[in-house]
């Protein structure tokens, strides 16, 4: 049993040390409904039990504290036979020292007296003096609430016995003064300090907070450049911000973004001294005269070139017409370029060369063999396929030449003979052109 009290003692304590605010309060009062486990000396012959009970106090300053107990143990003998049921009442008044009152943690001593009153069907119903002692924990949840954790040592004095009762129980907190603390020592107590630890001697306003006088978000005391102009951005040293270097800040830099290093006037622009409108730092012609045009270098426009010569008296031209005339035949059926007539296509692609105004029109022929439609389309392909070799092998637009396919309709041999039908099996181009000499 001591041992079993030594190690609950033990680890009331270490809980206690995470007290982190101040939670009990002088002039409170308090009610603690509890249970727990009742355990009795082997001598005492009742066997261990659970118990219900209730205290209440009043704490006259943060560490003391008074409180009355009452308590409820259930238990019946042990080593008889049958079913011996017997009634304890512990009472008695405590009193409490809180170790650390600061904190959502209190662990606290207690020693008390009081009685132990027994009533059973084996015992005579009596009353006898008691003494305990022992320690505790009161675990704040909120300002008036804590859970809490006991554990006492009680001797009945009359007859020598040690017993143990270890409790869990809930703690409610009435009244009471909150100590007012200042624990940065800024004149501003905690409970309204909406800025705890400012630093030692700093000046502060009402809710406790580093005064700020030009309002850019950095404390007087941190601020290297009071007196911003409110709205504007600034670093952490309180500094409006100039993020190209130049030494003017961004608020007034009518230039922003110019290279570092370079040397700029009052409203962050590049210096131009000679005021053609290139900056210092750019300009290769420096010292251009006042209102001469420059290019991007600042240099000015080179000398406009001396007219030329007048042209000579045209000499007389005499035009002469002249004509071309392309004719490619091919095989029946087929829109294949033989190889005899590439010679005559060359020619035509040499006098377009020499006439670049010169536009053609190539004309497509079959012989009457098939009917009208299909010739139709395969004298379109002839003089497409002449079309492709005079833009693709002689170099030609394709917009000065057009393609048309006659099919049958203009013959120029009778379709009745082979010769006939193989001269109609043709491309033909004729033009017109000018000669100058």
């Amino acid at each position: 049993m001591k041992k079993l009290f030594m190690l609950t003692v033990v680890l009331l304590v270490m809980f206690a040390v995470t007290a982190a605010q101040a939670e009990v309060r002088a002039g409170s009062f308090s009610i603690t409904p509890f249970a727990g486990g009742y355990f009795f000396e082997g001598n005492e012959n009742l066997k261990d039990t659970y118990t219900l009970g209730l205290r209440a106090g009043f704490n006259l300053t943060e560490n003391v504290g008074l409180e009355g107990f009452l308590s409820w143990i259930p238990t019946e003998l042990e080593d008889y036979p049958g079913n011996h049921k017997e009634n304890l009442y512990g009472y008695g008044l405590e009193c409490l020292i809180h170790l650390f009152p600061e904190g959502s943690v209190v662990p606290f001593v207690a020693a008390g007296v009081g009685g132990m009153y027994y009533s059973g069907n084996e015992f005579e119903k009596a009353d006898k003096l008691a003494v305990d002692y022992g320690a505790g924990v009161k675990f704040f949840i909120t300002d008036n609430v804590a859970l809490r954790a006991d554990v006492r040592h009680i001797l009945p004095l009359n007859d020598k016995y040690n017993d143990l009762l270890v409790s869990l129980g809930v703690n409610f907190t009435f009244g009471g003064h909150k100590k007012v603390v200042d624990s940065d020592q800024d004149g501003v107590f905690d409970d309204v300090d909406k800025c705890p630890n400012t630093p030692l001697g700093v000046v502060v306003d009402k809710d406790g907070c580093p005064v700020d006088s030009d309002k850019d978000g950095v404390p007087d005391y941190l601020d290297k450049c009071p007196n911003t102009p409110e709205g504007v951005v600034v670093d952490k040293d309180g500094c409006p911000l100039d993020s190209d270097k130049d030494g003017v800040p961004d608020y007034l830099d009518k230039c922003p973004n110019t290279p570092e290093g370079v040397v700029v006037d009052k409203d962050g622009c590049p210096l131009d001294s000679d005021k053609d409108g290139v900056p210092d730092y750019l300009d290769k012609c420096p010292d251009t005269p006042l209102g001469v045009k420059v290019d991007k270098d600042g240099c000015p426009p080179p000398p406009p070139p001396p007219p030329p010569p007048p042209a000579p008296a045209p000499k007389p031209v005499i035009i002469e017409k002249g004509r071309q005339t392309l004719n490619v035949e091919f095989d029946f059926d087929k829109s294949t370029i033989k190889k005899g007539y590439y010679n005559d296509i060359n020619s035509l692609v040499k006098v377009m060369k020499d006439y670049p105004d010169l536009n053609v029109v190539i004309e497509g022929h079959t012989d009457s063999v098939g009917n009208d439609a299909y010739n139709k389309k395969l004298s379109q392909r002839r003089a497409e396929s002449v079309k492709k070799y005079m833009v693709e092998n002689g170099g030609i637009d394709a917009n000065r030449l057009k393609a048309e396919g006659f099919g049958e309709s203009k013959p120029i041999a009778s379709n009745k003979t082979k010769e006939g039908r193989q001269q109609n099996r043709r491309v033909e181009a004729a033009v017109d052109y000018i000669i100058e000499k």
